[in-house]
């Protein structure tokens, strides 16, 4: 047996308590619907209605046809379930009209219900121009594109970087080793690939430079495992919110400064999940809403580290789980959660 099967029982004997409806209706914030173009939605809200969840952010609108029957699904199925966030193409960057063409898509793409901008990681990581060198997160030639989204009302989810460790060594001092020997395209090389620090700085250096648009710094900003450098990051930069989507295991595994944090920062987070299955939202809620203890995450990979319930208050919750959201997001149909 190698470590990689190694999966002990514990004997440990504390209380569970198994939760698969959350206390009150959410807002998930950050998940993908690849196929939502030509999906029998019918199903996937059954779902949502079996968890209380009460609105869908489809962070994988993209942009054209697509985009166009991805929006018309949503309005012939289930318009007030669903809201949809457009993608743009950064790679064509030195096409003469890249500017004026992704300006009159943003627009556009509102006008046909469209809600906002999602931003994936290539921008930073991967994505290059056309003499093949990489288009920094602040290259200032997309300055027009967080400008427009703030005249326009749409908040920009932003995913910049990875975390920390996958620019580590992989040895046996990486606490994600495992991820990162499943997953060896995750590894980042720091001869090849600027540094974790370097792109993260570019992205808050455009929260600096554009303090009317509202970005949602995804996944916490991979701050999660440094909470006080989170907090310090949200009272710098008052356009900011975060949400908790793919580093819940973050939280679990320090649950009386996470709970201290959610509590503080109560306004500013939003509950995300990013990869969908039903099954892996019960260990959300667990950990918001219980105080369990010692209890598993859903996947190994990401956290050889038990969970332990934060149990935050009532009021904690519904911010966390819809209130920030509709602050954020006033489309959503309000009559989907609790009155005020």
């Amino acid at each position: 047996m190698d470590v990689e099967e190694y999966s002990p029982v514990s004997t440990l004997i504390s209380p569970v308590n198994e939760v698969k409806r959350s206390k009150y209706p959410f807002v998930d914030i950050h998940n993908h619907q690849f196929d939502m173009p030509v999906k029998d939605l019918s199903k996937l809200v059954e779902e949502m209605d079996s968890l209380n969840m009460g609105f869908m952010v489809n962070l994988s609108g993209f942009r054209g046809i697509y985009l166009k029957e991805t929006i018309q699904n949503v309005k012939e199925s289930a318009p007030s379930r669903f809201g949809i966030f457009v993608n743009l193409d950064f790679e064509q960057i030195n096409a003469p009209d890249f500017i004026a063409s992704n300006l009159e898509l943003l627009k556009k793409a509102k006008q046909d219900g469209a809600i906002g901008l999602k931003v994936y990681k290539s921008l930073g990581l991967t994505d290059k121009d056309a003499q093949g060198n990489r288009i920094a997160v602040n290259d200032q030639r997309l300055n027009p594109i967080w400008n427009q989204c703030g005249k326009l009302g749409f908040p920009v989810l932003i995913h910049s970087a990875e975390p920390a460790s996958f620019w580590k060594p992989k040895d046996k001092y990486n606490e994600r080793w495992l991820e990162l020997k499943q997953k060896p395209s995750r590894y980042r090389d720091p001869e090849k690939i600027p540094s974790f620090e370097s792109i993260i700085a570019e992205q808050h250096d455009v929260f600096r430079k554009h303090p009317n648009t509202i970005f949602i710094n995804a996944h916490m900003g991979w701050m999660a495992n440094d909470l006080k450098r989170l907090a310090t990051h949200l009272d710098t930069y008052p356009n900011v919110v975060t949400e908790i989507g793919a580093v819940l295991a973050e939280l679990g595994r320090q649950p009386r400064q996470a709970r201290k944090f959610m509590i503080e920062y109560q306004d500013r987070i939003l509950f995300g999940k990013d990869s969908y299955k039903v099954s892996e939202y019960y260990t959300y809620f667990r950990v918001l809403e219980t105080d369990d203890e010692y209890f598993d995450y859903y996947r190994k990979r990401h956290a050889h580290w038990k969970m332990y319930g934060l149990a935050l208050p009532d009021s904690v919750l519904q911010k966390l789980y819809y209130k920030n959201a509709l602050r954020i997001l006033p489309v959503i149909d309000k009559n989907l959660f609790p009155k005020p």
